[in-house]
Order: structure tokens, then sequence, then C-alpha cells
């Protein structure tokens, strides 16, 4: 796991090093083990290392493959590096690491643009071919992995993360009205390429893109999951079972030891034991949790004791005082590379700060409820006819409708369309998925999930030097996953395919239990210093300045902060607070 930046020059001029270094600077969290810097003429990369395969600098990027003409950089994980290895070996390639990267460079080379589909991780790398000049950018399926660019006329420049871009400048950092729109109402999402800022964008998942040295570019879509498969329900859960040990087992490729995050609920706790059942000794499992506020309890230790205690893990319970979760929101949103509403975003911040005391990769459960269905908002779309997909998912997802946001934003932050509810429309109108729960769970899968969860687990882990590994979104198990039939997915009250699969392995308790979150509720129920700090951004100088919202609507909802809130139960005014507090951390 690490962080890559770099820019290819369109105008004739030398690549900007200087701007490069930079970006690879503002990483350093990401790769806290080492750094460098290549430039040939108009191309320059960089690139933070965190040490987790091959631990020698032969392992050191970015790496030159001067007998091939390719220079690479490359963030996250080929779990099946070694398998690819010994094929290409067989073909007269020649090694001098023991790392994945070299493999990633090398298959580039044997199979072109093709290669990603022969690798099973998460990934994004980028390649300059000496001899061309060309550059090709690649991301994950899944889009595990991130890749933010900013380009014009003269030059192209991306990153691992949108602050890094920043701090290269002279990027356009006015607010993109439609990705504002989704932003207030596609439950915070921001599909790719937008950002929150007009002038960065960011590479689509399952996306390779080949740039000439013109500027002009081509992408290659790679992947998407099928729903072809039929089996029976025993059947559908065996075979659950076996991509999911598989999955599992992926992810315990490192030359470091791996941990678990453990929540309590199923999906962590199913990898636990599936590491357990394949004769892991001594796992480090850890788990976080709040005191309570507002009547809501701040953690789940009840849970994850016993699956600990069950698998006689070497387990770290860590219960985060409330004297460090005010100053440690600082730091979460620092952290982010655009604007994330969720609360438990401090929660992953804090953990992985202690987590990474300890071990330097985790495995972690993310992912599973978007997959097979364990969200409360699945059920109600199960009958729905399947042209009536947009309007149903729009009741039971987005945070206000479009008509709402004349009261909440200022006029010039307002646009005449309703941009969510077209992206939904469109999305929901491409073939492929027959029912309206799968139509759902493929927008979901392929966005929501990417642009949510996904992004926040690799924003709060790397500002820790903390690689996660998320076997529920190994794409075998996810193409199985979205085969397989609805019914299954949304019996025993969601996840049923995959609590079937759990029978037997898991405690009764665990998959029995009430859907969990990851709670925090100081931020659920702003009160005290936590409501201050939002009225603080909120009547801010510099937001007073950008004048996003209307002064009514904000005052409305700081007089009773717990009485708003949005169509799935999140604090309306911290949606509000944390696009202010992020803007402000950046310094736009």
């Amino acid at each position: 796991m690490c962080g890559l930046s770099g820019e290819l020059r369109f105008d004739g001029a030398l690549a900007d090093v200087d701007a490069v270094a930079r970006m690879t600077a503002a990483m350093e969290p990401r790769g806290p083990d080492g750094s460098g810097l290549w430039s040939q003429g108009p191309a320059a990369l960089g690139h933070r290392r965190l040490k987790i395969i091959d631990l020698s600098e032969k392992a050191a990027q970015p790496m030159v493959d001067s007998e091939l003409g390719l220079t690479g950089v490359f963030n996250g994980c080929v779990y099946n590096y070694r398998e690819l290895r010994a094929e290409l070996l067989a073909e007269g390639y020649r090694f001098f690491s023991t790392s994945d990267t070299e493999v990633l460079i090398k298959a580039y080379h044997r199979w072109g643009l093709d290669c990603v589909s022969r690798f099973k991780g998460m990934f994004v790398f980028a390649i300059v071919e000496r001899d061309s000049g060309l550059l090709v950018l690649g991301r994950d399926r899944l889009g595990i992995k991130p890749l933010y660019y900013t380009q014009d006329s003269h030059r192209l420049r991306f990153a691992s993360t949108l602050p890094a871009l920043l701090a290269g400048g002279g990027v356009d950092t006015d607010l993109d009205l439609v990705a504002l729109h989704h932003y207030m109402t596609f439950h915070s999402v921001v599909p790719p390429p937008r950002t929150i800022l007009a002038g960065v964008s960011k590479l689509p998942p399952a996306t390779v893109r080949t740039i000439r040295p013109d500027g002009s570019f081509e992408d290659h879509s790679y992947w998407r999951p099928n729903h072809t498969r039929s089996l029976s329900r025993a059947d559908w859960s065996e075979a659950v079972l076996e991509s999911l040990r598989t999955a599992v087992d992926r992810r315990m490729v490192a030359d470091v030891p791996v941990g678990v995050l453990l929540s309590g609920g199923l999906d962590s706790s199913f990898i636990v034991a599936l590491l357990a059942e394949a004769g892991q000794r001594d796992l480090s499992t850890f788990s976080i949790g709040f005191h309570a506020t507002g009547g809501e309890s701040g953690d789940e230790f009840a849970y994850s004791d016993l699956v600990a205690a069950h698998f006689g893990t070497d387990h770290h319970k860590i219960l985060v005082d409330d004297s460090r979760l005010l100053p440690a929101l600082t730091g979460a949103v620092a952290a982010m590379s655009e604007p994330m509403v969720s609360h438990d975003c401090v929660a992953f911040y804090l953990l992985s700060q202690e987590v990474s005391q300890h071990v330097k990769v985790v495995q972690s459960g993310q992912g599973a409820d978007e997959v097979f269905a364990g969200y409360d908002w699945y059920p109600p779309l199960a009958d729905v006819p399947r042209d009536e997909v947009t309007s149903a998912y729009s009741r039971v997802f987005f945070d206000r409708p479009h008509s709402a946001l004349a009261s909440t934003l200022n006029p010039a932050y307002l646009l005449a369309g309703d941009a969510s509810e077209a992206f939904v429309r469109e999305h929901f109108g491409m073939p492929g998925a027959e029912t309206a729960l799968d139509a759902a769970l493929r927008l979901d899968t392929s966005v929501m999930l990417v642009d949510d969860p996904v992004k926040r687990v690799d924003n709060m882990t790397m500002a820790w030097g903390l690689e996660a590994r998320t076997p529920f979104l190994d794409h075998d198990l996810v193409e199985l996953a979205a085969a397989s039939p609805p019914s299954l997915k949304l019996a025993s009250g969601g996840k049923g395919v995959l609590k079937d699969a759990a029978r037997g392995i898991v405690p009764d308790e665990v998959i029995d239990r009430p859907k969990g979150y990851f709670p925090v509720p100081a931020i659920r129920h702003l009160s005290g210093p936590y409501l201050e700090l939002v009225r603080e951004a909120l009547t801010s100088p510099a937001a007073k300045s950008r004048g996003l919202f209307r002064p009514a609507y904000v005052e409305r909802l700081m007089a009773a902060p717990s009485d708003h809130r949005t169509t799935l139960g999140a604090s309306a005014l911290w949606q509000l607070a944390l696009l202010e507090l992020w803007l402000q951390s950046h310094g736009l």
C-alpha cells in the first residue's frame, strides 16, 4: 500500500519535478517507509512506499525496467502475483526483485492492457513507455484504490489523493455544482469522474486509460459482474463459503503479519472464523468503542469479545476517551480526499492509529452489505416493478428531494435539473439487471460502495500507514453474489445466503444478532463541543464568504440538531458542517 503521483506534459516542456515532489511529500502517511522520484523529458513519477511485499530496496519505486523500456508506480496488492510471476518466468522474463510491482510491470509488457484481467487484487498503477511516450493508468475492478487527476491543454497530473494534487498547485478549486447536488442528494456520494472540485476528476473503477503524448486518450473498461448463474439454495451457500474462503486466504499474502478489524458483526467475525479454520494462530484482532451519548451505545464489545474468545485471538479492545474524539476530527477531515459525511470516519481514523502500532496490514469486512443486500433500504425494493425502480430507490436512499434544495442552498449553487435523479435513472436503464433489487445492488456495488465505505476505509487507514484488505470485495465473490437470486440475499432479514454460509462456522449469537453499525454517538447527537465545532465552521468568515447554505436553514438545524435527519437517519446538520470543515481544512 502506497501513494503515487505523476505528471505528463503535452506542450513540449519538461515535467515539473518540483510539483511531483510536493505531491509525493503530501502522501507521506500513505507510505512512511520510503520515497522516490523519476523523470524523463515530459514525464515524471513519484512514490511513497509502505513495505508489505519484498521489504528490500530492490522493490523501491518508481521502478525502472530498462530492459523492457518501462517505468511504473503502483499502489495496492496483486494477491496472485506469485502465480503470475511463475507464468512470466516460464515465458522467459527475468526478475530482479520478489515484488508484485515488478510482476505488474512485466505483465503489462507481456499482455498489454489485458493484464488487468489477470490481476486478483486491489490496485492503481501508472506505467510510462520509454519509446512511445505513452502513459497508462489503471484502476482495480471495485475501485478499492483511488486515483485523482487534473488535466488541461498543457499537462496531466495524477495522485492517490486529492490533497496531493492541491499540493502540486494550479488546480481549479471552484465547486462542481453537479457534484454538490450529488453530495446533498445522493447520500453524499459523488460518482466518478466528478469530485466536489471542478478542476479535479477521478479515474472510474475497472478502467485502464492510455494517454498519448499529445494529451488525447482512450479508456478501456474491462469488468462488470455477470448475472447468469443458477444454483439451489444449498449450492449457493456452499459456493459463497468456498469463494469467501479463497478471498480471505488471498489477502494473507504479505511479508509482514496480517490482523483483522473485528467489529463484532457477521462480516468481520466470518473473516476471523475462516482464518481460525485455516489454522491461523495468535491472530491479532482489533475493536473500537466510544462512550454512550443520547441514550445510544457507543460500542459492540459484547459481540467482538465473544468472537475473540471463541477463536482465541490476540484481541485488542480500544475504548476511546471523549477527550480524544474532538481533536481526532481535525485529523480525520484532513485525511479525506473528498468530503465524507459518515460519522464513523473518525472511528476508523482512531482505530487505524491504534492498529498501526501493532500491524501493517488488516482484513476488514467492508462491502458485504452492498454485495449481499444487508441494508434496510433493500427489502422495500423487492416487489417494485423494474420500470419504477428509480423513484422507489430515490425515496429510500436519497437524503432529500431535489425540490428541497431551493430552501437549503443559496441560488448561486442551485441546478435547474435533478442531476442525481438523472444519474440514477441512466444507471438503472442499463441492461443486465432483471429485477429492481438487482439494479439497486448493481448501482450500490459499482458506485455507492466505491465512493463511500471503500473510500472511507482507504483514506482513514492510510492516514496511519495501515493497509486494509477487503475480502468481500474480491471480484470473484462479487460476481457470485451478483448472480445469486434476490430472494436468497433478502432472506433471514438480509444477507441470507451469507448467513447460511456462516452457519456452523460463526457463533449463532453473532449470525442472529440485530444488525449493528459503527457507532459514534457524539456525532450522531451533536451537542456541547461538537455542536460548537459545527457552529464555528458554518458561521466562520470563510463560510460566509462562500455562501453555500441559506442562513435561515442553518439556524433552524443548529437550533434543534437531533430533530433534522436525512432519509437514512444521518444528521442533516453534520452533512452541511462536514462539507465546510473539509473545504476549510484544505484552505479552499
